[in-house]
């Protein structure tokens, strides 16, 4: 068990949220609670986690997507005073963290993918970016990478491929990161996996000359909360349990 403030306190260092300029607070951003001894994990606070922290017991929810971003209506009113109702009625409280989630060297979103599918050792592409990278030993085709980022996500991604060379160096940055396909180009990769795509998504990377892969949002960004939630668990002796609502995007 540990004071939920104190648990907040260590994740702010740990994921070091002060050197970001986010679209959101990262932190604390529910207080319903004061100890935590039950913390359950999960991409996004949606209504089915919250309810699913109730039945659980949960004293505070950890996750990448919380709530209050840039731009938004800041009255408490329809889905979200649900959400943020329900979650004072059942006192768990809500952490959530962003890009810090993204870029940490160790329980960060894109190094976890990396690790999940076989792209380790990788490092960013540039200092400041979000984009990792490797080089393979043997270069793969588009068709194998694109297997087995479907047997790894138990998601097949759409695949835009511009040309038949073969894939060696190899870049990724999770979750709604189509655009800096741009960047990945110009950093020379020969392919660029992220979570979505939009329309001009296609049109670039044909023309471009770069492979692309929209792997899913939700699917690519389900391991850094994970990651991160053990350490926790394991450094404050937590109950803690990941609950994977599903979402095809």
């Amino acid at each position: 068990m540990i004071d939920l403030l104190s648990l907040e306190s260590y994740c702010n260092e740990v994921l070091q949220v002060d050197e970001f300029n986010d679209y959101c607070p990262n932190g604390l951003q529910v207080e319903a609670a004061r100890q935590v001894e039950k913390l359950m994990l999960g991409v996004t606070a949606c209504q089915a986690l919250i309810q699913a922290a109730e039945e659980w017991g949960a004293d505070a929810l950890l996750v990448h997507h919380g709530y209050f971003w840039k731009g938004e209506g800041l009255a408490l009113r329809g889905v979200k005073a649900n959400r943020v109702g329900a979650l004072f009625r059942q006192r768990t409280a809500l952490l959530a963290y962003h890009l810090p989630l993204d870029a940490h060297q160790t329980y960060g979103n894109n190094r976890q993918l990396g690790e999940r599918l076989g792209l380790l050792p990788a490092n960013p592409v540039a200092e400041g970016s979000l984009i990792w990278q490797t080089s393979l030993s043997e270069p793969i085709s588009a068709a194998e990478l694109t297997q087995r980022i479907a047997d790894r996500l138990h998601r097949r991604p759409t695949h835009i491929a511009p040309n038949e060379r073969p894939l060696k160096r190899i870049g990724w940055c999770t979750g709604a990161a189509q655009d800096a396909i741009m960047e990945a180009a110009g950093q020379g990769l020969d392919a660029y996996i992220s979570g979505e795509i939009s329309e001009q998504t296609v049109h670039l990377a044909r023309e471009l000359g770069i492979h692309y892969f929209a792997a899913g949002h939700h699917a690519t960004e389900r391991y850094g909360v994970q990651a991160l939630g053990r350490h926790l668990a394991e450094r404050f002796s937590l109950e803690y349990r990941f609950v994977d609502v599903e979402n095809p995007v």
